[in-house]
């Protein structure tokens, strides 16, 4: 009987220790999406559907469209995410200290005018998205507020009919392709190391889509503790087995 107690003993504990630590596969927040809401209005870089270059005051949602090692593709959403207003250019720039919170910067422009969209962190991170703006507009903003803007020269166009949804649009093609540079207050054009710091190597890394994350994620943490729930079970029937042989015996 004392060996029949036992068994059953130590198959519940197996079978909880399989419950309880079996890993599970979480997908990471890949497109870092955020929802924020402007009290005014802001002029925002990129390519655009007609009419919306600068966002009136309101509530919207910012997604990573496609990340590479070095350049990112964002694009802004209506609150509800049914409407795709813009598709911008961005430079991974790093800051010393992550925050918990969303942090959005925006550059100086004169009294009265929209502010301008600079850049674009995401809570915990140490780097975030530095957004590149048309030359002529880089060039503009630059001088009134005295620091460098990232830009591109080539041609792009600022608006389109249709929203961008894929990433082998060729917008987007177009603007993964784009050499960037930074220019300074005094139309001086310089490398981008002028205007940003790029994160260091061991963070300069693609983000991954959630199935690929939920594929990494099983692999990374693949271990024998599965395998002591299974044990548990089968534990538990040899204890039930027992327990009829030895009725059958009495």
């Amino acid at each position: 009987m004392s060996i029949l107690k036992t068994v059953t003993t130590t198959g519940f504990c197996l079978a909880l220790l399989g419950a309880v630590f079996s890993p599970t596969a979480k997908a990471d927040a890949w497109n870092r999406k955020t929802v924020i809401t402007f009290s005014g209005p802001v002029e925002i870089p990129g390519v655009h559907l007609k009419g919306w270059g600068v966002l009136p005051a309101g509530t919207y949602v910012f997604k990573i469209l496609d990340s590479q090692s070095d350049r990112h593709i964002v694009q802004i959403f209506n609150k509800d995410e049914t409407q795709v207003y813009a598709t911008i250019l961005a430079i991974p720039n790093y800051r010393l200290r992550a925050t918990d919170k969303t942090v959005i910067t925006f550059r100086e422009r004169p009294a009265g005018e929209p502010e301008a969209l600079r850049a674009w962190f995401y809570p915990g991170r140490n780097w975030g998205e530095e957004f590149v703006y048309p030359k002529a507009r880089a060039v503009e903003l630059a001088k009134t507020g005295n620091t460098p803007v990232l830009f591109t020269e080539i041609e792009i166009p600022a608006e389109v009919a249709e929203p961008i949804k894929t990433t082998n649009h060729p917008v987007v093609l177009k603007l993964k392709q784009a050499p960037v540079m930074a220019i300074k207050p005094t139309g001086e054009s310089v490398e981008l190391a002028a205007a940003v710091t790029p994160p260091p190597a061991l963070e300069l890394k693609p983000d991954t889509p959630p199935t690929q994350t939920a594929a990494a994620t099983l692999a990374k943490t693949a271990s024998p503790l599965p395998l002591i729930g299974l044990l548990g079970l089968l534990a538990f029937g040899g204890a039930w087995g027992l327990g009829l042989v030895q009725k059958r015996i009495k």
